[in-house]
């Protein structure tokens, strides 16, 4: 996957699509989604993270990342229909596999394809990347508030 060459959003315009706020946002850029319809976006791990300890980023903030990365898609398709960003909250998540923890300074990138949406309720399968190597993929259920 490695990293885009083309970024849509960064930095505190990212606020604009997700519902989270500092210190827990957990995306800080959106590279848009293709032609296939996967999204992709970005994180540097930073020391201040609040799911960094002893210099990895944890399984917790491999998660909440990739939900926040879903989160923007969904934020970014909203905004350019004229709609409110929504809240949304993790379903489920199935199939986690996380192949190591990234350590600070690392660069991940995250892409997301939905597979199903049904009402409210939409299935997405996620994959994070750091320097071209797997960090995590699994499944995601997540549900948007109306």
């Amino acid at each position: 996957m490695g990293v885009p060459e083309k970024t849509l959003i960064t930095g505190e315009e990212i606020l604009e699509y997700i519902p989270q706020r500092p210190p827990v946002v957990m995306v800080d850029t959106f590279y848009g989604i293709d032609e296939r319809g996967c999204a992709r976006s970005g994180l540097t791990v930073t020391a201040d993270n609040l799911f960094v300890a002893d210099g990895v980023l944890d399984e917790c903030g491999i998660v909440e990342h990739i939900a926040q990365s879903a989160a923007l898609r969904a934020g970014y398709m909203n905004r350019t229909m004229g709609r409110r960003v929504q809240l949304g909250y993790i379903g489920a998540v199935n199939d986690l596999k996380v192949h190591f923890l990234p350590p600070v300074s690392s660069r991940l990138v995250t892409q997301n394809m939905v597979e199903q949406t049904v009402m409210n309720v939409t299935l997405l399968s996620a994959r994070t990347e750091c320097d071209g190597k797997p960090v995590a993929e699994c499944r995601m259920k997540i549900y948007l508030e109306e």
